[in-house]
């Protein structure tokens, strides 16, 4: 049974304490050589505890990261093989995902983190976890439970990622998605659905879209930094405007997707002729690689400071190109991705940005990725939409 307090029955005390960390994830001998003091936690019976810990948890896709959690049990001769550490994942109220469970030296590590979490082990009363190739999933709460026998005592950690939020809407048009067809396309394009928290922040970094989008938690919102009647009046403050939660099947809106580090590069492929859908697909290929999702190209713009003046093709066929240092006849005053728009997939003509996977090794040897396209021409429909937006 959970208890909200410290626990004191007969002579045996089991405190867990948590920490929300602030920077980068650092290789483990980096991490000893930064540890300090960051929290005291005093309770009720005087007792004094000193924890350690390494900065903020922030990392990014494919990085790996510390989920710290420490305890103190009395007394300390107490048998390490009855303390049971568990890790879930707080995926939505009341509802929790296992993650990982050691009592003594058994170990188990459940569904998606198989092969990917372990014990930092850094010594008595460390309960931490370290979770390696972190991927966009991962993103979200994780609750630390440790067990002495009959008593226990939990904490909570937040992973957080670098990244970027960006709008979406398919080529059907706008307000065409629920909630779990919002979901599909944010995964189509390399991203999932992005969090309150993670648009709150692109907002204050000027992220400003005058149309609803649904967010993981099942609400519609959107940031407006430069209020303007069209967009809830004029005289109202800037902000995230919320419309609540709402129906997720029967209600229609844009997403807000969020994405982190690429496993590879985006890049504008140079030809001599620009070329329609069809045939950027193809000239993508033959290139070893394929063409880009938007997800990807927001994150090119965002982490790999992508800067092209030249329109081209994305995966879901749209046109669009990134712009980090606004330019005369580059699409505004503001740095973001302009977009274009669904031209007509046959007889419009642009360039092509393309995505190549950064090579693998295998015992040190070399390995090629298999690159595929994720949709051909045939499955993209051929109306056109001529709507442009720059963000």
């Amino acid at each position: 049974m959970h208890s909200s307090q410290p626990l004191f029955l007969g002579t045996v005390t089991c405190l867990v304490l948590t920490f929300a960390l602030s920077v980068t994830s650092l290789p483990t001998d980096a991490k000893k050589g930064r540890r300090k003091v960051v929290h005291v936690l005093e309770d009720d019976t005087g007792a004094v505890i000193v924890q350690t810990a390494p900065g903020k948890v922030i990392t990014h896709r494919g990085g790996s990261i510390t989920l710290p959690c420490r305890y103190h049990h009395e007394p300390e001769s107490s048998d390490p093989n009855r303390i049971r550490i568990k890790w879930t994942k707080v995926t939505d109220a009341l509802v929790f995902e296992d993650v990982f469970v050691a009592l003594g030296l058994q170990q188990r590590v459940f569904g998606s983190y198989r092969g990917r979490v372990s014990l930092e082990q850094n010594g008595p009363g460390d309960a931490s976890v370290i979770i390696h190739n972190i991927t966009l999933e991962d993103y979200g709460r994780y609750e630390c439970e440790v067990t002495n026998d009959m008593e226990d005592d939990m904490g909570f950690v937040n992973l957080d990622l670098e990244g970027v939020v960006f709008p979406y809407y398919p080529r059907v048009g706008r307000y065409k998605l629920n909630y779990h067809q919002a979901e599909d396309v944010c995964k189509e394009q390399d991203a999932i659905l992005a969090s309150h928290a993670q648009l709150h922040k692109a907002w204050l970094e000027g992220l400003d879209w005058c149309n609803a989008g649904w967010l993981e938690d099942g609400s519609v919102q959107y940031p407006i930094s430069h209020p303007r009647d069209q967009c809830g009046r004029k005289d109202t403050p800037a902000g995230v405007r919320n419309y609540g939660y709402r129906h997720k099947e029967d209600e229609r809106y844009d997403a807000f997707c969020f994405t982190s580090n690429l496993n590879g590069k985006v890049y504008f492929l140079k030809r001599f002729k620009k070329v329609n859908y069809a045939e950027a697909v193809k000239a993508c290929l033959r290139d070893g690689s394929v063409v880009a999702k938007v997800g990807q190209l927001y994150a090119a713009w965002k982490i790999q400071l992508l800067d092209r003046c030249e329109a081209g093709w994305l995966e879901d066929a749209s046109i669009r190109y990134p712009i980090v240092n606004p330019r005369t006849r580059c699409g505004g005053p503001q740095p973001g991705v302009r977009h274009l728009g669904f031209p007509d997939l046959k007889f419009r003509l642009y360039g092509v940005y393309c995505f190549r996977k950064n090579q693998e090794r295998v015992n040190g040897d070399v390995v090629k990725p298999t690159q595929r396209s994720g949709k051909s021409s045939k499955d993209i429909p051929m109306n056109t939409t001529t709507t442009t937006r720059n963000i």
